[in-house]
C-alpha cells in the first residue's frame, strides 16, 4: 500500500523529514508547507515537490496519509490539530506540545478521528539505545542501580520557544522511562539560565524510580563540543551508549586478582573485561518514518504514542519546576509511568572485541 506524505516545516529538522519520506520504500512525498519562501524553494529544487506557504491549503490540496509536524512547540496543538482534522496520520516533532493540556488535547482529537497520533522521540530508534534495551531484558547487566544521561553542546539560535529541559532532556527522560520501566516517584533539580533570553540553558537533575533506580540528568547548551551519552550501571557492570557514534559498550564488573600488588593499591578496584558490541548502524529517522508509516498501514502500533509524549512532556515540565522552586517534586502516582513500547525483537547486535583491562 503506497502512502502519500507530507512535511509541515522545513526548517533544518523537516528538510531531512522531505528527504527521508522520498527514499522511503512505499511512501511517496507529495507536498511541503512552510510561511518561509526561502526554505520551501530550498525543498522544491532539491526535491521537486509541491510547496505550500499554507499548511492548510497543503493538506486541502495533496489530503496527504501521513504528515510530520516540525514547526515550533507553541504552534503544534494547531498546526497537528489542522492534520489531524484533515483525516492523516501524524507525527508530531518532540515536545509532543507546549503544555499538558493541549498535548492532551491532541491525543483526544486523534482518538476521535481514528487517526495514528506518534510523537518524534528519535532517540527510541537509535540501533544503539535498540540494542541496549534489549540487553536489559535478556538481564546481561542484572539489576539496574543508576542511568546517567550527558546531551551537552552549544547554543541553537533557532530554539527560542522552550528552554533546554523541554527541547533536550525529553529525549532522556522518555528513554530512562523506557529503559527502566518504573514510575518517577521523586524529582531534584538545579536549572540555570546564562545564555537564552528567556528559558533556561543548563540543568542538573536527579530523579528516583520506583523500583529504586537513580536517574541522573547531565544537560546543558553551554559547552562548546556535542556529547549525546547514555550510561546504565548495574550488578554485572556497566553499558555505556553513544547515540552519535551508535556504539554501545559493556564494562564488566568483576573482581580481578592482579599479582602486582602496587597496581591493586592504585586501581582502587578489580576491572573486568570491555565488550564492544556489534551494532547494526542505521539514520534513526529513517527507521522512526519507516515505523510510522507501518502504523498507519495498521501493521503495527505507534511506537511512541500520544500518552508516552505526553507523560516524556509533564516529567520535563516537573523538572524544570523542581529546579526553579528549588523544591522536590513527588509527581502523582502513575502520571509518569513507565514507557510500554515492547522490547524490540531479535536486535542485530553481537559481542565484538574483548579487551581486557590493562595488566
Amino acid at each position: 500500500m503506497s502512502l502519500k506524505a507530507a512535511v509541515i516545516g522545513v526548517g533544518a529538522m523537516g528538510r531531512h523529514h522531505a528527504r527521508v519520506y522520498r527514499e522511503l520504500d512505499g511512501v511517496e512525498l507529495v507536498g511541503v508547507a512552510d510561511p518561509s519562501a526561502e526554505n520551501a524553494a530550498f525543498v522544491a529544487r532539491r526535491y521537486g515537490v509541491p510547496t505550500f506557504a499554507d499548511h492548510r491549503e497543503m493538506l486541502a490540496a495533496t489530503r496527504p496519509d501521513l504528515v510530520s509536524i516540525v514547526v515550533p512547540t507553541k504552534l503544534h496543538l494547531e498546526v497537528a490539530g489542522d492534520a489531524i482534522a484533515a483525516g492523516a496520520g501524524v507525527l508530531v516533532e518532540k515536545p509532543i506540545a507546549a503544555t499538558e493540556d493541549e498535548g492532551r488535547a491532541l491525543i483526544a482529537m486523534a482518538r476521535e478521528a481514528g487517526v495514528v497520533l506518534t510523537v518524534g522521540h528519535i532517540e527510541r530508534f537509535n540501533p544503539a539505545i535498540r540494542a541496549l534495551k534489549q540487553k536489559l531484558v535478556e538481564g546481561a547487566l542484572g539489576r539496574i542501580f543508576s542511568v546517567r544521561a550527558r546531551r551537552t553542546g552549544p547554543f541553537p539560535a533557532r530554539v527560542r520557544d522552550v528552554g533546554v529541559v523541554v527541547d533536550l532532556a525529553t529525549h532522556d527522560l522518555d528513554i530512562m522511562r523506557w529503559l527502566v520501566g518504573s514510575p518517577v516517584t521523586r524529582i531534584h533539580a538545579e536549572t540555570a539560565q546564562r545564555i537564552h533570553t528567556n528559558h533556561e540553558d543548563l540543568v542538573a537533575g536527579l530523579l528516583r524510580f520506583e523500583s529504586g533506580e537513580i536517574g541522573l540528568l547531565d544537560i546543558n547548551w553551554l559547552t562548546p563540543t556535542k556529547v549525546r551519552e547514555l550510561s546504565v550501571t548495574g550488578e554485572r557492570g556497566m553499558f555505556v551508549a553513544n547515540y552519535l557514534s551508535q556504539e554501545l559498550t559493556f564494562f564488566e564488573n568483576v573482581a580481578a586478582d592482579s599479582h602486582w600488588e602496587r597496581y591493586g593499591e592504585l586501581q582502587g578496584v578489580g576491572e573486568g573485561n570491555m565488550t564492544r558490541l556489534a551494532i547494526a548502524r542505521r539514520e534513526p529517522l529513517a527507521a522512526e518514518l519507516d515505523a510510522f508509516a507501518a502504523a498507519v498501514r495498521g501493521e503495527a502500533p505507534p511506537v511512541v504514542s500520544g500518552e508516552e509524549g505526553l507523560a516524556a512532556l509533564a516529567l520535563a515540565r516537573a523538572v524544570v519546576r523542581a529546579g526553579r522552586e528549588g523544591t522536590i517534586v513527588r509527581p502523582e502516582a502513575g502520571l509518569f509511568g513507565p514507557a510500554t513500547e515492547a522490547a524490540p525483537e531479535a536486535p542485530e547486535t553481537g559481542s565484538g572485541s574483548t579487551l581486557g583491562s590493562p595488566a
